[in-house]
């Protein structure tokens, strides 16, 4: 007869090694990497199929290509920033147009208007040549990734900014802003839109976001009142300009007069 007892008991024992193997089974293993290995492969005829790449990228290289070199407007003059002390013609004509285009979104948002512009020079990489201009020259000419950013300074952070003009004597593109330099290395007659400059008042300045960051030493830009970032880059406020006129407008006025 069987032992319906140890049966029971032995029926118990057996549910419970089942139960514990099957959370056993059930855990996650956990996995260290404990070593990696890798090797140097060649760009060889093995690995490269350069036609086939070649082929694959034509016909983006040919858009592209074309729509850089179509021709927007005519340059009537080389502009060069190597020529000039105080002041160059392609920085006039930077300053003017990036003074212009964003004057009109910054008033548009803010309903404020900009008082005059400031970039620096080093961010002109290349002459605009005489003749024919396209989306490409002005890709050479801004090739960074720089946007139009409006600060607002106080009159004496103005003056400040003019001293910093005369201690660097670097031909910094300027626009609606206009000051003479004594034969001391003083500023005088300083005119912002034809008016004089007043310390009690606050002005609004178009430069790009790197010299509003305190970029080229322009430290005066940290002590901004405020700042309006236009989200518009300084290579596509040259292509507008490009395709808006038939000819390049540039101004030769005198923005920095030096005194003999």
């Amino acid at each position: 007869m069987v032992n319906l007892k140890n049966y029971s008991i032995a029926l118990k024992h057996f549910g419970l090694l089942l139960t514990f193997l099957l959370i056993v089974s059930c855990n996650q293993q956990k996995f260290a990497v404990s070593k990696i290995e890798g090797k140097k492969i060649g760009i060889t005829s093995e690995y490269s199929e350069t036609t086939e790449i070649e082929n694959f990228i034509k016909p983006y290289k040919e858009y592209i290509d074309k729509d850089l070199s179509s021709v927007l407007a005519y340059c009537p003059v080389t502009l060069d920033k190597s020529k000039g002390e105080w002041q160059t013609n392609i920085g006039n004509f930077i300053a003017d147009i990036t003074f212009e285009k964003c004057e009109s979104v910054f008033n548009s948002r803010t309903q404020k208007h900009i008082d005059f512009c400031i970039l620096n020079n080093g961010g002109i990489r290349s002459v605009i040549p005489m003749g024919n201009v396209t989306p490409k020259t002005a890709y050479e000419v801004m090739p960074f990734e720089n946007s139009a950013t409006v600060v607002e300074l106080k009159g004496e952070q103005v003056l400040e900014m003019i001293n910093y003009f005369i201690t660097e004597k670097k031909p910094h593109p300027l626009s609606k802003i206009q000051f003479t330099i004594t034969k001391d290395n003083l500023p005088k007659d300083i005119l912002i839109q034809g008016k004089p400059l007043d310390n009690s008042k606050s002005y609004f300045i178009v430069t790009n976001d790197y010299l509003a960051n305190g970029g080229d030493n322009m430290t005066f830009f940290k002590k901004a009142i405020s700042r309006t970032d236009l989200d518009y880059k300084l290579r596509n406020v040259i292509i507008d300009n490009f395709k808006e006129v038939d000819t390049l407008k540039i101004n030769t006025d005198k923005r920095i007069i030096k005194e003999n």
